[in-house]
């Protein structure tokens, strides 16, 4: 299991969150209110909130402003995920990740079995890494939300988490980008 360092310094991380949902407004948005929440009550910065309609290519193009926002470190939505034919989110992240996280998925969808078995099959939350961005589409429930925030994204998003962390790595994200790396043997 994960453990916190307290030696560690605590790097806030700035999270930008979108929510996909066609008839969601930020007054009735609980899964996105869930999100920031849970991401300010742990220390992060809440870089900036959206919600867009379930169109692949709005979202995407959504996703694309914040990769290219150097204030914005990760971006976590919410809605679209499912199976039905307005659930476009993750055919929009494919569109913009440059490399899958698949870990994420299945390991949602592990602690998502422990609250609402068989149905999380359903659900098809994924992550990835975009020009040094971190990109998270989850389930639109306020369950999935806790379910992804509390079983992963705090630990994982928190640069004292060991063995190892999300944020650690954010210097080396775009070492392909830049030629950095390391030197072949």
């Amino acid at each position: 299991m994960p453990d916190v360092d307290p030696s560690r310094p605590f790097l806030p991380v700035r999270i930008a969150v979108l929510t996909v949902s066609d008839s969601r407004t930020l007054a009735d948005d609980r899964s996105g209110d869930t999100l920031v929440e849970r991401l300010t009550a742990a220390g992060h910065v809440l870089a900036d909130r959206a919600i867009v309609p379930d169109d692949a290519d709005r979202i995407a193009e959504h996703l694309r402003r914040w990769i290219d926002d150097p204030e914005v470190d990760a971006v976590i939505s919410t809605g679209g995920t499912g199976v039905t034919g307005r659930d476009v989110t993750p055919e929009a992240m494919v569109r913009v990740v440059e490399k899958e996280i698949p870990g994420f998925g299945e390991l949602f969808r592990w602690l998502s079995y422990q609250t609402i078995g068989t149905s999380t099959i359903q659900s098809r939350a994924m992550a990835g890494v975009a020009a040094g961005t971190y990109l998270f589409a989850l389930p639109g429930s306020t369950g999935a939300c806790k379910d992804a925030w509390d079983g992963i994204l705090a630990t994982q998003l928190d640069s004292r988490t060991r063995p190892c962390n999300f944020v650690e790595l954010m210097p080396r994200l775009c070492e392909h980008l830049t030629g950095g790396g390391v030197a072949p043997t």
